[in-house]
């Protein structure tokens, strides 16, 4: 199971890289791509929106089956990765490239309450 050593990850299989500016990527993880299948639809959060963590913000769709996406931290939604919106496919060629959206967290240290990859792979079952 591919599960990089440098991202955080939820229990919702949503994995949140910090950025150089402060702000967060977030995507959702291989094994959670994997289990979804062939990803036809995303629906991420509209720049401006502020979200609370654990917050449904979104949905990712597949041919078999929809998922929720869910705010990682508290923040503001800064950017939609366009790229992924018109061309969903991409999240299952590269999980960890394809971030949908970014936010500014309103504090840094919710990070540390994001799982790190030796307790999501414990989590995913890897």
């Amino acid at each position: 199971m591919n599960v990089p050593d440098s991202l955080r990850f939820t229990e919702s299989h949503h994995w949140v890289r910090p950025e150089d500016d402060g702000s967060v990527s977030v995507g959702i993880t291989d094994h959670a791509q994997e289990e979804l299948g062939d990803i036809v639809f995303v629906d991420a959060p509209a720049a401006g929106r502020r979200l609370k963590r654990g917050e449904s913000c979104g949905a990712i769709e597949s041919v078999k089956t929809a998922a929720d996406l869910f705010a990682p931290l508290d923040g503001e939604v800064l950017a939609v990765n366009t790229a992924i919106t018109d061309a969903p496919e991409r999240v299952n060629e590269e999980a960890y490239a394809a971030w949908l959206f970014r936010m500014r967290p309103d504090d840094a240290g919710q990070l540390d309450a994001l799982l790190d990859a030796a307790a999501y792979r414990k989590l995913a079952g890897g």
